[in-house]
């Protein structure tokens, strides 16, 4: 055990020993904290300690400011050491929760942090073999910062800023009510209930728009999709008013945007998206031949091969119909026959 802020941490030769220097980081933040007490008197703060290791510094802040409005948070890409700062969690009876990422790469897109604080690996590679055998004996991955020493603290300060987007998250139990009402696929009823929720706290927020992520190829699925299983020809539209919320628009910035070029530019970006939470995407995840969405992603993919066009075909017959040669269609939820008029056209 190495006893570090009064508290007692377990560590083996998976983590870094924690140093006595490093309570002065912890004390530091303890100030900042302090000094925030009054902006967040109404709401939650939110702190990540990143590159955790045992969880001696998130466990220390957890238990020293002892607030259910203050929540702390560790990450670490070590598998080993995320089981140990857990254990030391337990140990110290701390409510910290702890994630595996590295850096920023698979901390869901929700979090936002209010204070990061790091004690990440800086010492530059080329001259670790020169270290003391004491220090040596420290994992190799706890010490290494890369050529120049600041490759995480490089990493922390980009992606910081990747993140600096104002959120407002708002909780809802949609998926738990739709679990419990539908025996078949949810997705439909979960799509029109997780809507009519953004719409209204829109308006609660002030909002005229509620923008979107469908993209190109979600444009072309839904067509077919429609044909096939739902008998009838329809699009899904780049922009529409609300029809039970007054004032607000949606949009769908991404329309014309495919999504082999969102995820390039994810990657490049080094961005993690958000997957569903649902039950019923955690049910079929490996069930694929379950989703119709992946039933007709996978035919286009098989269509493309004999005519690499058929996307874009699919998508712009969807502003190129020719009425003349249309058997009925409906517009105002009335219905139309070529019949109406078949008669009056043959005089």
């Amino acid at each position: 055990n190495q006893e570090f802020m009064g508290f007692d941490f377990y560590v083996d030769n998976n983590v870094l020993i924690p140093q006595p220097d490093t309570e002065n980081l912890v004390e530091e933040v303890l100030t900042i904290i302090n000094s925030l007490k009054k902006e967040f008197k109404e709401k939650n703060m939110y702190v990540l300690d990143l590159c955790t290791g045992s969880g001696a510094i998130a466990i220390s802040l957890s238990k020293i400011l002892d607030s259910n409005r203050i929540l702390v948070y560790g990450s670490d890409i070590s598998d080993k050491a995320l089981k140990i700062a857990e254990e030391n969690a337990m140990q110290n009876c701390s409510k910290v929760v702890f994630l595996k990422s590295d850096i920023f790469k698979n901390i869901n897109e929700s979090y936002k942090f209010d204070i990061i604080v790091s004690n990440p690996p800086y010492i530059e590679t080329k001259t670790i073999e020169g270290l003391s055998e004491e220090v040596r004996k420290e994992p190799h991955i706890a010490l290494d910062g890369g050529e120049d020493g600041l490759y995480f603290y490089k990493q922390i300060i980009n992606n910081a800023k990747k993140l600096n987007i104002d959120l407002k998250i708002f909780k809802s139990n949609i998926f738990d009510v739709v679990d419990e009402t539908t025996s078949g696929s949810p997705c439909y009823l979960c799509a029109r209930m997780r809507r009519g929720c953004l719409y209204k706290e829109a308006k609660r927020l002030g909002c005229n728009k509620i923008a979107l992520g469908h993209h190109f190829n979600d444009v072309i699925e839904t067509i077919l999709l429609s044909m096939f299983y739902g008998a009838e020809f329809k699009t899904m539209m780049p922009k529409l008013h609300s029809e039970n919320f007054k004032g607000l628009e949606l949009i769908r910035p991404l329309y014309l945007v495919k999504e082999e070029d969102i995820i390039a530019w994810k990657e490049f970006n080094e961005i993690t998206f958000l997957n569903c939470a649902c039950h019923f995407t955690e049910k079929v995840s490996n069930k694929e031949e379950e989703s119709k969405r992946k039933e007709i992603k996978e035919l286009i993919k098989n269509l493309k091969k004999i005519n690499n066009n058929i996307d874009s075909n699919i998508f712009t017959s969807a502003s190129n119909v020719n009425i003349e040669a249309i058997i009925g269609y409906k517009k105002n939820k009335e219905f139309y026959s070529f019949l109406e008029e078949y008669d009056t056209k043959g005089k």
